[in-house]
């Protein structure tokens, strides 16, 4: 399954359409989807190092306007939408911890945890539940994104032929890891905060 979506990815990546479906995935991330933009992301910057900063930009806005509509589903509708997602997610009991966390370390919480594998959506809903700063939201938010998707983008533009070699030849593996960093960034989030 990831093969193909990996092979479709790299097709995907000489196409028009390929930054509009990155910024809808990276969107989607950090509100509601439980894929992180990383997935489209390394392919489409190994098929095409030239263009990997302009991913890197996609990811990064799109991933902080994303990020308000967690934001406003956290501050306006957590009740509803926003409990089922953090529920759905298993981190319902962890919430109020990390929002009195807020009071406190705000700052950091969105810095660290938007350059970790931990569900940013989770940092957005909560950011807005909690009523944090929203200039402070959005300008940390920029940095800690823009940070983690230009790191990326940096790596697969400096070592892309290798990396390239690598999946290609040992692509089940690379995808174990990449998933046991996602269930990892969920269990770090349930278990620390």
């Amino acid at each position: 399954m990831f093969r193909r979506l990996y092979d479709w990815t790299m097709a995907l990546s000489a196409s028009p359409r390929a930054p509009y479906a990155l910024g809808a995935v990276s969107f989607a991330e950090s509100s509601f989807f439980p894929i992180p933009p990383d997935v489209m992301l390394v392919p489409m910057a190994l098929a095409r190092p030239n263009r990997a900063w302009f991913y890197a930009a996609i990811c990064t806005l799109t991933s902080v306007v994303g990020g308000l509509l967690g934001y406003a589903i956290g501050a306006l509708l957590y009740d509803s939408v926003g409990r089922w997602i953090i529920q759905f997610y298993g981190h319902g009991d962890g919430v109020e911890a990390f929002r009195a966390a807020y009071a406190q370390y705000g700052h950091w919480i969105i810095l660290l945890k938007g350059v970790t594998p931990i569900p940013y959506k989770l940092v957005t809903i909560t950011s807005g539940f909690a009523g944090y700063d929203l200039f402070w939201f959005v300008l940390l938010s920029l940095i800690t994104r823009g940070a983690r998707f230009y790191l990326v983008a940096g790596l697969l533009r400096q070592f892309g032929g290798p990396i390239r070699r690598i999946l290609d030849e040992h692509f089940a593996a690379a995808m174990i890891v990449v998933l046991v960093g996602i269930v990892g960034g969920f269990f770090a989030f349930k278990y620390l905060f």
